[in-house]
């Protein structure tokens, strides 16, 4: 593995592996953690995880990318927009900068709840859970595809009277039926008021076309969750009933870059967008 910045390295001690996870089948979740430098993966994972890297070396940057743009849209929506809601869904393995540290560093008062499936998340629910006094953090394990028990849930601990950011960041490709992820997205909106936002990314074939679809088979061959590539326009479709907020559906590393950042393109697209 090539080295990572700073504040990409781990800071969580790994728990032993709770009874319920095979540990012989990667998982999505600890093959993301293995190409972000982490440490909560098994020999499984890294396996899957080295093959895809072998046809497609820029897989690593596209984790990068994508965990940099969720700072830039929390930071983006918790500062510019003033939003103090987070419902971060497909939370995967805790690393550096989660929504809550994000968004507590820009308003102490914000109030995040976390979602995953993942048992080896549920065992760092408790490192999730530390942030500013001032806010609220919360997990739930549960599962995007009952969009309905993740809202009444999510509800003992936010106020959906008041804007809430949804962050479905590198999940919607376990989704594979695009009409089931449009549908839990409907739901999800549905049930926030004006002013709140979307934010998604996915994983796409429109950059390195070739390599990616090779990484997908071979995430498909060796994972334990399917997954699909998608395209711009299927990207942007996701969004239909929202106010795409500038720049709209771009590269992670082009979505509002800092000053002087790598903006090469990766084949991980995102958008951010608001309801009206």
């Amino acid at each position: 593995m090539t080295d990572r910045p700073d504040w990409m390295k781990p800071r969580f001690d790994a728990p032993a592996a709770p009874a319920e996870i095979d540990t012989s089948t990667a998982h999505p979740a600890r093959i993301w953690d293995y190409w972000l430098g982490g440490k909560d993966n098994f020999a499984a994972d890294r396996a899957t995880g080295e093959q895809i890297l072998h046809a497609m070396p820029q897989m690593a940057a596209n984790a990068r990318a994508d965990r940099a743009f969720l700072g830039r849209a929390v930071r983006h929506l918790a500062g510019e927009v003033g939003v103090r809601q987070f419902l971060d869904i497909g939370t995967g393995i805790p690393t550096a900068d989660n929504t809550h540290e994000v968004a507590q560093s820009v308003a102490p008062d914000s109030r995040v709840v976390y979602v995953d499936n993942d048992p080896i998340v549920l065992a760092h629910a408790r490192a999730l859970l530390v942030g500013d006094e001032r806010g609220t953090t919360d997990y739930l394990h549960a599962d995007l595809r009952d969009p309905a028990a993740i809202l009444k849930e999510a509800g003992r601990t936010l106020d959906f009277e008041r804007p809430v950011a949804v962050m479905l960041l590198g999940v919607l490709e376990f989704i594979t039926d695009t009409d089931e992820a449009a549908s839990i997205i409907r739901t999800l909106m549905g049930a926030v008021p004006s002013g709140s936002h979307l934010c998604v990314s996915v994983s796409t074939t429109e950059v390195e076309t070739e390599a990616m679809e090779e990484a997908a088979r071979l995430w498909n061959a060796g994972g334990s969750t399917p997954l699909v590539l998608r395209t711009r326009d299927e990207l942007a479709a996701l969004f239909d009933g929202l106010e795409l907020v500038d720049p709209g559906v771009v590269s992670c590393s082009a979505w509002r870059p800092d000053p002087g950042a790598d903006m090469t393109p990766v084949a991980q697209f995102c958008a951010v967008g608001r309801t009206p």
